[in-house]
């Protein structure tokens, strides 16, 4: 079969009548031949799941105005646009705490993740402010992905005027476990609000996201209302998402806190007390006692509790008769930290006789994680790079040879390949530290087909990685060949395994890019059956215009191999060379399963993190590029708008920048001109070099991104100049 692809970029022009009018430019198509049915399917096949975020702000700045209390901050969620064709789109935002200047908000965002798809939000922290225009405390930007790899899934940053914003990623349940309604009343409260004044309780039901045990810390979901000096308070009826308050778990620890509410935002803790969903359910009639330490400070009773709406299909039975709740609740995944050994059968027990006792009923096995479960659950990826430097790459002082670094700042394809799928990885690693290997060059008249690329073993990120490349070029290195992957394969199955033996939660990801075709597919192909028990994931890119047919043997290795199990992933950079979120989704869209696989198969399971704690988390320092305040609309009726950023996209090129974030600004019009268009460039002409891409020829015009600034541009190709030739540009 034949695949054909084709990109329309649309340009703003103006008619005669000085009305906007939409064309249409078509990029030359390209064609691949797919020789399998893996290889067809693979721009098809991803692996998604939904996630939810949670926000949190600590010391932020008091911008209520002199005599006007504490600011009363809400935030807002924004999707953020990819590209200059998409547009920003606001998610949501959380409720109004009062009074506040460290918010705690319990609203919840869910989003679709995949791993080898990069997510921006934008999260602005607004003063509710009655009356007039509501004002913005600072706004940060976060990339999903980014978050789910920090330790516990968390990311702080700082922002601009004052104050720390918190996000969270945690799993969200693959169905409905519908609404727990609750009805609860106070007791004899004790009164902490003094000898004149009655305290104005009111409560918070909160969950944990360390596993299960309550051991670790509480979050709130749900903030009942106050009631004005009474100590038997007879809170209104509560309504919380089952999934957001314990995912589905009917046996997870929650917490139910009681406040005396103050004006401003300082709630004094009027007691606690730990339970269950299936405990309230029980206890509906009966009372909990709620302590402050060692001390009574009254009683709470469930005066109502049941479970409405969740779907059949996920009910999680209790573990005993005694304890089946009298509603139904899913089978949200609970998982007991530990390695399992796997199931082996016994010969002959379908007959054996068992002396008409009953069968005890059997217990449904514990659902199979998912890779979010596992990269949230302690799992460290690890990730190798392997370059190709046989002399087929040409000479690298040459402009258009595969090795050539631009003076002008455009990037080569190997450069491109690092920044693009090395990006996404990174977020995984905790250590940041990534060996880099190179193959088929010669060092004192050996032909070495693997050795060490940089001044040490290991290098930090993926600027490291760039850095350890290019300095490559500085020794006394001669391109060689032939091309040889085995040795490099061999030694990242090796270290992978020592990994392993310290931690097994530990995977390792080798990126390999070559510009051709192995020597010897046989040895390969055995090298690869050889590794593949190991915990690693292989992604090979081929770099150049060379004829990769003869790796298609890579894409159905699990197949000829009689391997149980694939491990490699072979993908061509030049069918992805102008589309950076193309590339890394064609390279990652097979690791999530293959780790999964790995872990799963052994009855490895994911593991709470027993040393995390709020003061480990990493707080990153206010991006000036990245964390604009966007404009906002706040209508009366509480509907909100994005009011002039509509433009606002996040800088995606492969050019972009290593380890930063900029958010391109929407393009503007002088007044009484011509509107500017989402293309245009900077007032000072920037000269610079484009290669032609396979398959193009002179006359024909192709998109590239403007090295400065990151735009796109439409540019022709010159008369005379072949493909993989370079022509300048000056814009």
């Amino acid at each position: 079969p034949i695949q054909a692809r084709a990109d329309l970029i649309p340009l703003s022009l103006e008619d005669t009548q000085s009305s906007t009018c939409q064309y249409y430019i078509a990029v030359p198509i390209t064609y691949t031949r797919t020789t399998n049915a893996k290889l067809s399917n693979r721009n098809t096949k991803m692996t998604g799941e939904k996630l939810q975020l949670t926000l949190h702000a600590t010391g932020l700045k008091n911008i209520a105005g002199l005599g006007k209390g504490t600011s009363d901050p809400y935030a807002i969620v924004t999707l953020l646009a990819s590209g200059p064709g998409e547009k920003p789109r606001i998610l949501g935002k959380t409720e109004v705490i009062k009074n506040s200047l460290s918010p705690k908000w319990t609203t919840s965002f869910l989003f679709d993740y995949s791993f080898g798809k990069e997510t921006h939000i934008n999260v602005s922290v607004v003063d509710e402010i009655r009356k007039q225009s509501d004002k913005t405390m600072g706004s940060a930007v976060f990339e999903i992905g980014d978050i789910l790899g920090s330790r516990g899934s968390t990311k702080a940053k700082k922002l601009k005027r004052s104050g720390i914003l918190y996000a969270r990623i945690s799993k969200a349940p693959p169905r409905s476990a519908g609404k727990l309604a609750l009805r609860l009343r106070g007791i004899k409260l004790k009164n902490v609000d003094g000898l004149f004044s009655k305290s104005d309780p009111f409560f918070e039901i909160r969950r944990t996201h360390d596993g299960g045990a309550g051991g670790g810390s509480w979050s709130p979901v749900y903030r009942g209302k106050h009631m004005n000096n009474n100590l038997n308070p007879k809170w209104e009826p509560a309504s919380i998402d089952v999934n957001v308050l314990c995912d589905g778990d009917l046996n997870k620890r929650i917490q139910v806190a009681v406040y005396d509410h103050e004006k401003k935002g300082k709630h004094n803790p009027m007691g606690a007390f730990d339970t269950t969903v299936n405990e309230l359910v029980k206890s509906v009639g009966g009372k909990f006692e709620l302590k402050k330490g060692s001390k009574t400070y009254g009683t709470i009773a469930v005066d109502e509790c049941k479970i409405i709406g969740a779907e059949t299909s996920s009910v999680m039975q209790p573990p005993s008769a005694s304890a089946v709740a009298t509603a139904t609740a899913p089978a949200a995944a609970s998982y007991q930290p530990s390695i399992m050994p796997v199931p082996v059968p016994v010969a002959g027990f379908g007959n054996m006789n068992l002396g008409g006792q009953p069968l005890p009923v059997p217990v449904p096995p514990p659902k199979k994680p998912t890779f979010v479960d596992y990269v949230s659950g302690n799992c460290d990826l690890n990730m190798c790079v392997a370059i190709d430097f046989t002399g087929s790459n040409g000479d690298p002082r040459r402009p258009g040879t595969l090795h050539h670094f631009s003076p002008h700042g455009q990037m080569n394809g190997y450069e491109k390949a690092i920044s693009a799928v090395g990006g996404i990885v990174a977020k995984y690693d905790s250590d940041q530290q990534f060996p880099v290997y190179g193959f088929g060059a010669k060092y004192d008249g050996v032909v070495r087909h693997c050795f060490q690329v940089g001044n040490s073993r290991e290098v930090h990120g993926v600027a490291g990685i760039l850095d350890a490349y290019k300095g490559v070029f500085k020794t006394p290195l001669i391109m060689s060949g032939p091309t040889v992957f085995t040795e490099v394969i061999q030694l990242a199955a090796t270290q992978a395994k020592q990994r392993y033996q310290i931690n097994p939660l530990s995977y390792s990801i080798l990126l390999l890019l070559t510009d051709g075709a192995v020597t010897d597919v046989e040895a390969t192909r055995q090298v690869l059956a050889s590794v593949a028990d190991a915990p690693l994931s292989i992604v090979i890119v081929g770099i150049g215009n060379a004829d990769f047919s003869a790796m298609q043997f890579l894409d159905d290795f699990e197949t000829r191999s009689g391997v149980n199990r694939d491990i490699v992933q072979f993908v061509q950079f030049s069918a992805h060379e102008h589309n950076k979120a193309s590339l890394t989704r064609a390279t990652l869209d097979e690791i999530p399963d293959q780790l999964v696989q790995f872990f799963h198969s052994r009855g490895i399971m994911p593991q709470a993190d027993s040393n995390f704690s709020a003061s480990k988390i990493v707080i990153d320092d206010y991006n000036e590029e990245a964390d604009i305040d966007l404009s906002m609309d706040y209508g009366s009726d509480g509907e909100i708008a994005l009011n002039g950023d509509v433009g606002c996209y996040i800088d995606n090129s492969y050019e972009a920048g290593i380890g930063k974030l900029h958010v391109m600004p929407p393009p503007t019009a002088p007044s009484g001109s011509a509107p500017v268009m989402a293309a245009s460039v900077p007032a000072q002409p920037f000269t610079f070099q484009v290669q032609v891409p396979p398959n193009v020829t002179s006359g024909q015009q192709i998109q590239i991104a403007h090295p400065q600034t990151g735009q796109p541009l439409i540019v022709a190709v010159p008369a005379g100049v072949p493909p993989g030739g370079i022509f300048t540009v000056s814009a």
